[in-house]
Parts: structure tokens; sequence; C-alpha cells
């Protein structure tokens, strides 16, 4: 993760600038390329302006988060250039759950929880963190880097572990003496140690025990049930949140067709790439801002060549 000391965007921008020194800032929409004898040589504007220029860069983003400016583009510039784009796809995304359970526990954020991720009954990912439901499903790192594995078709489901530390006899004997500590209370009044509070009504619905019926009278059976359900309390995954609402995009110009020394475009001389455009994506931590920057660096250091 990568933020300012101030946690100011703009601070972020205030370097920038003053990394550009005196550098000739200009704004405008670009929407095509200007070529000069089989080389880029500048982009069109859309208000009819023709910049010139002895090299194009191309460092446009994805389509995620949309407000930032990133409308797709630049996949429209590249393919003006002859580039192959793979379609663009939600990458590092919240999950849709079927049911309206999630959206009972909207707001809820869950700490060191486990989170697997199945394809039918494959596991394809599983990691210890931080998970939050909201009204349509479920979103947060864990959920973030899970959707990164969902790749190809299937049905897809997510098993939260609620007590990753204890073994299912050390969740038993901590449920039995939670039952004891509440003997005299309804099974709805005794989960308090073990749940939060919003996820409660969900767990004895899926738990199956009478809410009123007394602690002292649940069975070891139920009492293992109830077990089971903290260990592996599934969700069904309906699909991926929309793309705007993604924090990376996956797909764009194919890295086969750019040179990985200087990100110059094999289609075109004179054009360069970086960032998000490009169909590099991945995982949550830093790693989709250490593409964009690594890539920026190496297409500069080329083009100060040219």
């Amino acid at each position: 993760r990568v933020f300012p000391v101030s946690d100011r965007a703009a601070d972020i921008l205030a370097a920038l600038e003053g990394w550009a020194g005196d550098a000739q800032l200009l704004q405008g929409e670009a929407c095509g390329l200007l070529c000069q004898e089989g080389r880029a040589a500048g982009v069109r504007l859309s208000d009819g302006r023709r910049l010139s220029a002895q090299a194009v860069l191309l460092c446009t983003g994805g389509l995620s988060y949309p407000g930032t400016g990133s409308t797709g583009i630049g996949y429209e510039m590249a393919k003006e250039a002859g580039h192959t784009v793979v379609p663009p796809a939600p990458s590092l995304v919240p999950l849709r759950i079927a049911g309206g359970e999630c959206a009972e526990m909207m707001g809820l954020s869950l700490k060191n929880v486990s989170l697997t991720l199945l394809r039918g009954e494959k596991k394809v990912f599983e990691e210890q963190g931080e998970m939050l439901f909201t009204h349509f499903g479920v979103s947060g790192p864990l959920v973030l880097s899970a959707s990164a594995h969902m790749e190809g078709g299937g049905a897809f489901s997510l098993s939260v572990d609620m007590k990753p530390a204890l073994s299912p006899e050390e969740l038993d004997r901590r449920i039995a003496r939670d039952l004891a500590k509440y003997a005299n209370r309804d099974a709805a009044n005794c989960l308090g140690d073990l749940l939060p509070k919003k996820m409660i009504p969900v767990a004895l619905r899926r738990w199956g025990v009478p809410p009123d019926k007394k602690a002292h009278q649940i069975t070891r059976a139920e009492r293992r049930q109830l077990g089971a359900l903290l260990k592996d309390l599934r969700f069904q995954v309906s699909g991926k949140d929309r793309i705007e609402h993604a924090v990376v995009t996956a797909g764009g110009v194919s890295v086969k067709e750019v040179a990985p020394g200087t990100m110059e475009s094999k289609k075109l001389p004179g054009l360069y790439f970086a960032g998000e455009l490009l169909d590099l994506d991945g995982y949550t931590g830093g790693f989709n801002l250490q593409i964009a920057f690594s890539t920026a660096v190496c297409a500069a250091a080329a083009i100060l060549k040219e």
C-alpha cells in the first residue's frame, strides 16, 4: 500500500508537478493519434487541436474508477495503431452474493477471519485478514484478493472461518463453556461472545436451533453443528461487481506487442505504453502501483534517449 504521510491526494499531485519542473502542461481530451512517416507524431484532441511530438506515451488507465478520467479512450488509440486489446475485465473487485443475508449484515466488518474461495469444492484461494458486508455482497481486502482468482467459468462460493485460530475441537470446548455460562438464556441470547451482533440472526437461521431454546437444552450434536457453521460459513457468489467499482482493470494492450525494456510499441515506432492500459494486473498490496511506476520509468527513460 502506498499512501502519502498526510493522507491527502493533493500532495501527490503537488509532488508530481514539482518533479515536472518547468515542463509545459497542456490539458485536453485526446481522441486519436497523429502519425508521420510510419511513426507516432502526436495526438488529436476532441476540440480540434493537433499536438505534435517526437514520441507519444499512452498512460490513460483502464476502465476502473471512471471519475478519474479512465474512459477507455486509450484502448481505441492503441487499436488505431494496430494493437491487440485483451477485453477489459474487473479485477480486485467486490463480489455479489446470492440472497439477502449480506444486506442484513451491511456495514459489518470482520477482522482476523479466514476466507476461502472455492470453484465447486476445489479451493482456489485462502487467506486470513479483513472483509466487509455490503448491501449487495462482500468487499474488503480479503474479498478483493479472492476476486483476482476468479478466472474461467464455474460456480464460485466463499467459505468464512470465523475462528481460524481454533481447531474444531477447541471451538467445541469454547462453545460448551459459553452455553454453560449462559445456561438459562435462550439460544438467541447466548451467542454474543462468539459472534458480532449483526451476524447472530443469520447464524441462528442457519444453525436451525429454535431461538427460544434454552442453552442448557442444546444437545452435543447441535453444539457441534454450530461449531461446524462457524468454521465454514458459506456464501454463493453470483458474480463480480461492476468494472467501475474495481480497484484495477484486467486486460488491455497485449504485452506481446510491446518491447519490455522500453515499453515501445512493436507496431508503431514512437508510441509507448505505461500503467493499467497494458494487459497487466497484480495482486492487492501495491503491486499494481508498482506496475504503473516501473512501466512509466522504462518508457520515460527510452523516450529521453530518442
